[in-house]
């Protein structure tokens, strides 16, 4: 199975890079004073090899993890989310006609638990989803607005998936949207390059993991 890289976003295709900036696009949305993480779909049912749905994503968890230490140790919100479904599917609606092996995630398997490597605290909230984005048909833009959150770092899987639909979403919400790149992964390289470029173009800001824990060990404490 193939697996992403962190590559640097400027090596993957520097002619679309210089299209983007041509046109204006790939400016910084900047490092806000009040962060927050949401780990997106890194569960058991992406990580394990054994589930369909997986992909090797070892290093990028070893990368989250830093991370997670990081937002704790400065008293940051952290949020998690997993995709579950019913029983009967009702709940996927057209999406697990498009992508069959969804219907592992039942909801109360072992396939919707959060990674045990991220080590995931009990006052970490766990949102649950159906679809792409974190924010979709979830309480998390009420939640984090009403914690004065205004950047929202992401990691976890898919980059071309929900951590795209996430980072979209938090732009739309009014966030700053921050994505180390060493801390999201996808099943094959190009789509995970590709959407790296895109989230980079128009979105967020996609980072060096070294400089993200640089900025947030600069915020104000909580």
């Amino acid at each position: 199975m193939a697996r992403s890289k962190a590559a640097p976003v400027a090596a993957a295709a520097p002619s679309t890079l210089d299209l983007y900036r041509s046109r204006g696009l790939g400016s910084r949305v900047g490092f806000g004073s009040r962060p927050a993480v949401v780990v997106v779909d890194y569960i058991v049912g992406f990580t394990d090899p054994k589930s369909p749905l997986a992909g090797d994503f070892a290093r990028e968890l070893r990368a989250t993890r830093s991370l997670l230490d990081a937002m704790r140790r400065r008293g940051f919100p952290v949020f998690f989310t997993t995709t579950a479904y019913d029983q009967a599917m009702t709940e996927a609606g057209v999406f697990v006609r498009k992508v069959p092996s969804l219907a592992v995630l039942q909801r109360g398997s072992r396939w919707v638990e959060v990674d045990a490597s991220l080590r995931r605290r009990r006052n970490e909230v766990v949102i649950e989803k159906q679809y792409a984005s974190a924010f979709f048909g979830t309480p998390l833009a009420s939640t984090l607005h009403a914690q004065g959150v205004d950047t929202l770092l992401v990691a976890g899987c898919t980059t071309s998936g929900c951590v795209r639909a996430t980072a979209v979403d938090g732009l739309q919400h009014g966030l700053r949207v921050i994505v180390p790149r060493q801390c999201v992964g996808d099943r094959a390289q190009n789509p995970h390059e590709a959407n790296l470029i895109d989230i980079d173009g128009k979105y967020g800001d996609v980072m060096d993991l070294k400089d993200v824990l640089a900025l947030v060990a600069q915020a104000p404490a909580r």
